[in-house]
């Protein structure tokens, strides 16, 4: 995941910042609670394609 598109690229829910998730490949809101999944590289940024986050997966 390119470092630069991560910095300008929001949360379509809340417009917060997005982590990325590696292992999963997925970037994360944490306010929301959600993950967004890439499909071939190309972040999904559709609230229904996301998947909830359970709370220990928010806290590290």
């Amino acid at each position: 995941m390119d470092h630069r598109l991560l910095e300008i690229i929001a949360c379509p829910a809340c417009t917060g910042k997005l982590y990325f998730n590696q292992e999963k490949q997925e970037l994360i809101c944490k306010a929301d609670r959600l993950a967004f999944p890439l499909r071939d590289g190309i972040p999904v940024l559709l609230e229904n394609e996301a998947r909830s986050l359970a709370e220990e997966e928010t806290n590290p």
